[in-house]
């Protein structure tokens, strides 16, 4: 099951987040781009139209899922894998602490 997520940027929408066949891509929104005085979400990632991809999670996107006892609250009822790292993703980043917020793109939006 290949799944997208919606990346936002001090609430505005900055780009799309999608798990591939070949691993992962990014790709900043043409809208956000046209933006006067916008950020990019992260340093190693700078503002472009060309997509980002990895055969990995971005270490960025990584980076926002919680650790040790924070990530236990969190898959408490859950049945995520902790190697299931776009699940954690999902499900632990839609409001995280800081600048950017991930949120998942249902199949039917």
């Amino acid at each position: 099951m290949l799944r997208k997520a919606k990346v936002y940027y001090q609430d505005l929408l900055a780009g799309w987040l999608s798990e591939t066949e070949e691993g992962f891509s990014f790709v900043y929104d043409s809208n956000y781009l046209s933006q006067v005085n916008v950020q990019p979400i992260s340093l190693t990632m700078p503002l472009r139209p060309a997509p980002y991809t990895s055969t990995v999670l971005f270490p960025f996107f990584d980076g926002l899922i919680p650790e040790g006892w924070l990530l236990d609250v969190a898959l408490r009822n859950t049945d995520v894998s902790t190697l299931d790292r776009m699940s954690l993703l999902l499900l632990c980043c839609k409001d995280c602490i800081g600048a950017v917020g991930v949120e998942e793109i249902k199949e039917d939006e």
